[in-house]
């Protein structure tokens, strides 16, 4: 009898080991489960270093675009006769020195100066057109950098855009730049959600391939809204 009741014993004691043993396996694979789940929620992440990326392109491609347009801005001043300044920009239209600025940039009857980086040139005024507020202009100098026309069938609301202009310092003239998206458009104005004051009256509108979209112009509140592309291509007979 007692030999029986300590072989029972024994089986139990086996038996209580075992179970132990596989709890310790079953452990140790959910364990293992747990720890492939956090590697798999750790490299989540990894969009973001992608995103970042995308924004450090972007970046480039806009100071790509204004160094490949920044040739192709003139400075406009004039002084009229009560003594006040006028300062804004336009850009250029053909490589034999036909340029854009606005017909308000250039009063009638008032001394105008219209530079090519911080040099001032002979010009001659070819036509107006007060109702769209444009001036072609010819000036005495060749081996100019016109800008690329954009297709206006190809622009979208929320599109980025940037404009340059010039800017008169005490001793130079440097170039403007600021950026923002496309607010509205039609045939006659494209609207941005950038604001700027009346010295960037005349800049031009780019997308960020470096391509001509208008001729900018500053609303009352600040605003610059631009004068198409198209509307100026009629103007000038391109």
């Amino acid at each position: 009898m007692i030999k029986r009741i300590i072989k029972i014993i024994s089986i139990f004691a086996i038996g209580m080991v075992g179970g132990i043993f596989s709890s310790q396996i079953v452990m140790s694979r959910l364990l293992d489960m747990n720890y492939d789940s956090l590697l798999k929620t750790v490299a989540g992440p990894i969009y973001f270093t992608e995103k970042k990326e995308i924004t450090v392109q972007e970046n480039t491609a806009l100071q790509d675009s204004i160094d490949k347009v920044k040739e192709s801005i003139i400075g406009v001043r004039t002084k009229t006769k009560e003594g006040k300044i006028i300062y804004g920009s336009g850009f250029i239209l053909t490589q034999d020195g036909l340029v854009i600025t606005l017909s308000s940039l250039i009063p009638k009857g008032q001394d105008f100066a219209f530079f090519v980086g911080d040099k001032a040139q002979d010009y001659q005024i070819l036509k107006r057109d007060s109702n769209n507020n444009l001036a072609l202009i010819k000036i005495g100098k060749e081996g100019l950098e016109p800008c690329a026309f954009a297709d206006l069938d190809k622009l979208k609301i929320g599109q980025r855009v940037f404009l340059l202009g010039a800017v008169f310092g005490e001793k130079d003239i440097l170039e403007q730049a600021n950026q923002g998206i496309v607010k509205i458009f039609s045939q006659d104005k494209i609207e941005t959600n950038i604001f700027e004051d009346n010295n960037s009256a005349g800049s031009a509108l780019f997308n960020i391939d470096g391509e001509l979209l208008g001729l900018n112009t500053i609303n009352e509140e600040g605003r610059v809204v631009a004068i198409p592309v198209n509307t100026i291509r009629n103007f000038a007979g391109f």
